[in-house]
């Protein structure tokens, strides 16, 4: 399938291809859709095996990025940007020339930290583009991203407990964390915290090993998560985790993380509501961190009461989300995009209207 072929499939409206050859920059950059703003979403650094891997992650994230903005109530469009190489061999001079990239785009875009990437690495190109969000707090920034995208995992798997057992409580619920990085790690602290007893994994065993350790929590190898009894299965890590090989081997009543793009496909939604499954879509439960970067937009810069204020709205979210599942007889993630597509055409359509 051609580039243009994918873009009408997903709708997008532009895909750019950048190279830097001084630092060897790869990157794309994918906007999805501007009917709310300026294109919001972060930026990605992973060693992909092919340059149709990388693209593809483009394509499937900024999407992705398109329904979370809009169902978080922000005034943005979706976009994503991947860089293609290992982050272990990243340098500043490859994010002072995304910078230069980044700035060409006038406003259009904005992007922030996501795998692969910190808040120290754009200190350089937020030098010469102010398009950047997520930068450390010295520089005005909200820091890591993966704090309150963790807050919100944490109050949206209070509304799923809510809605599968009347009761919100994490005391003596079983869960299933797989990846303990910038979100995972914070996820299990209030996890711990709050009665929860947990139990993770991560592909690096090292970092699986130092959470285990400074949580007091259970530590399996990755494939094994899938097989853990669990009143919630949490991915954390990257997506299509969800699919034909997994779902059977679930032993969970919820599934509710960070990791985007969850389902490998969209029956996979179905499937779990078949098996009795709640599953908390994924754009609506990790919306915490693009909450956050859009708040930094905010005038007076990023405030972090207000913005964690904003993230516990998810749970209200999805109780709203699980309510129109049940009355249409859908699954969650359909209900979702219903009611984010339903929301963004309602507010085009008010634009056009304004601006006529």
């Amino acid at each position: 399938m051609g580039i243009f072929d994918l873009m009408e499939k997903y709708g997008h409206e532009q895909v750019i291809f950048n190279y830097d050859k001084k630092t060897g920059l790869k990157a794309i950059i994918a906007i999805h859709d501007t009917t709310l703003g300026p294109a919001n979403g972060g930026c990605r650094m992973w060693n992909y095996a092919s340059e149709e891997d990388a693209l593809m992650d483009a394509l499937r994230l900024s999407r992705g990025m398109t329904y979370k903005s809009a169902a978080a109530g922000l005034m943005f469009g979706g976009g994503k940007t991947v860089i293609i190489g290992d982050p272990k061999n990243k340098t500043p001079e490859m994010f002072y020339a995304l910078g230069r990239i980044i700035a060409t785009l006038h406003g259009r875009y904005y992007t922030g930290t996501d795998v692969g990437t910190s808040p120290e690495d754009f200190v350089e190109a937020s030098k010469i583009s102010p398009y950047f969000g997520g930068k450390p707090k010295e520089f005005g920034g909200l820091g890591n991203s993966g704090l309150p995208t963790a807050y919100g995992v944490f109050w949206g798997l209070k509304a799923c407990l809510r809605e599968c057992y009347g009761d919100e409580s994490f005391k003596g619920r079983k869960v299933a964390i797989q990846g303990t990085g910038k979100v995972g790690d914070p996820l299990v602290k209030y996890l711990v915290d709050a009665g929860a007893e947990v139990t993770i994994t991560d592909i690096s065993r090292e970092k699986a090993e130092a959470v285990g350790k400074k949580y007091g929590v259970k530590v399996v190898e990755p494939d094994a998560i899938f097989d853990v009894e669990c009143d919630i299965f949490s991915p954390n890590a990257l997506g299509a985790v969800i699919n034909d090989n997994t779902i059977n081997r679930l032993k969970c009543k919820i599934v509710g993380g960070a990791a985007n793009n969850q389902l490998a496909e969209p029956r996979h939604g179905r499937m779990l509501k078949e098996r009795g499954i709640l599953y908390a879509p994924d754009f609506i439960i990790n919306a915490g961190g693009v909450i956050a970067i859009g708040d930094e937009w905010e005038p007076g810069g990023y405030n972090e009461k207000r913005t964690y204020k904003k993230v516990e709205q998810i749970y209200d979210r999805l109780l709203r989300i699980f309510a129109l599942a049940k009355e249409k007889g859908i699954d969650t993630n359909e209900a979702a995009e219903q009611m984010t597509r339903e929301l963004i055409e309602a507010i085009g359509d008010l634009k056009r209207i304004y601006v006529a």
